[in-house]
């Protein structure tokens, strides 16, 4: 089993996220690229104590940079996932 710091990277704010977070009681993280739902849903669990419902993962393909010269790079590929808390469990992230 991996470290749950390894899977939830960080939280991912933005005016949809908070909007979720106050309306659906539902909050978004990044993880890492290889894991799944159920380990997800233990890291959650564990680091914050609270009872997660469900788990919803979408996969983003990194964006194609151009510096000056002709070559490309690229960003890193990264993870969303948004998870569902029991109704009461409240996560502060401030």
């Amino acid at each position: 089993m991996k470290e749950v710091y390894h899977i939830v990277r960080k939280v991912h704010l933005s005016e949809k996220a908070s909007l979720l977070s106050e309306k659906l009681n539902q909050y978004v993280f990044r993880v890492s690229t290889d894991a799944n739902k159920i380990e997800i849903k233990h890291a959650v669990e564990t680091l914050f104590k609270k009872q997660v419902v469900s788990v919803r993962t979408m996969q983003y393909a990194g964006k194609i940079r151009r510096e000056r010269r002709a070559d490309f790079g690229r960003r890193a590929h990264w993870k969303k996932a948004i998870v569902s808390l029991a109704p009461g469990d409240k996560i502060d992230i401030a």
